[in-house]
């Protein structure tokens, strides 16, 4: 099976890994949602999870493409073509995502994601700034739409790739299927909440409503760099072993 999905070569050292992770959950049964909600083992994995999906809805995605159609015209790009500008858009968020896929095993999901949410936030001040002084200089609409840009790249390469092997790598064979219903409820749910209120809020702040965004985004980074642990190129057991340190402090 798996020279079917890798090819020819030695592949036994990823085996040994399986082999060492079995033999470490002894023959334990799938977990359930509940048991992943109580169970002091997986308590800092669980909420490293539920922050990281949080991040997805919470980091001010939404909000980028919803003024982005009042960036591009500011900017000067009729209204006729602004649906290409906002093609574009996408296509930069699909091709950071690729570019992402051939960073991650270099540089380690730690490492993509804290300064991706660093420059993010950074981008989310700037564009509070920029969206403020937008009538008061000609250029200041082109730095909204770089910056635009600048987020969504910065979305691509950190937060949407590098979060998606992570579900994997923090807990172990018999809590996973646990943690992705749990991952999948977390999104949907948090996705109509910040559906219901997102125009509440920027009927309220307006262009200020990013900085919302940007306290979550630098909240985010600060926490990856302190407490997630790097998993790249690490087994499954050594990457538990160091949750345990979170999960038994002192004990």
């Amino acid at each position: 099976a798996v020279k079917k999905l890798w090819g020819d070569g030695d592949h036994m050292a990823e085996i040994d890994d399986m082999m060492s992770e079995q033999e470490a959950i002894r023959g334990e049964k799938a977990k359930s949602v509940c048991d992943l909600l109580r169970d002091r083992a997986v308590r800092w994995q669980l909420i490293t999870l539920f922050l990281l999906v949080s991040c997805m809805q919470l980091i001010g995605g939404n909000v980028v493409y919803f003024y982005a159609y009042s960036i591009f015209t500011k900017a000067g790009i009729p209204p006729s073509q602004t649906h290409y500008v906002s093609l574009g858009l996408g296509c930069t968020e699909i091709l950071s995502t690729v570019v992402c896929g051939f960073l991650i095993e270099r540089v380690g999901r730690k490492t993509l994601l804290w300064k991706n949410y660093t420059v993010m936030a950074l981008a989310l001040g700037l564009l509070t700034v920029t969206l403020f002084l937008q009538d008061s200089f000609f250029w200041v609409p082109y730095c909204s739409v770089a910056l635009v840009f600048i987020f969504i790249m910065s979305f691509g390469i950190g937060p949407a790739g590098a979060l998606c092997p992570l579900v994997t790598e923090i807990f172990i064979q018999s809590y996973r299927p646990a943690a992705y219903v749990f991952n999948g409820v977390t999104n949907w749910i948090q996705l109509f909440i910040l559906a219901l209120f997102f125009p509440f809020i920027v009927e309220g702040l307006g262009n200020f409503c990013f900085i919302i965004f940007l306290t979550y985004c630098l909240s985010m980074a600060i926490f990856v760099f302190l407490v997630l642990p790097e998993t790249k190129g690490k087994t499954m057991l050594q990457v538990m072993e160091e949750f345990n340190h979170l999960n038994y402090r002192g004990k």
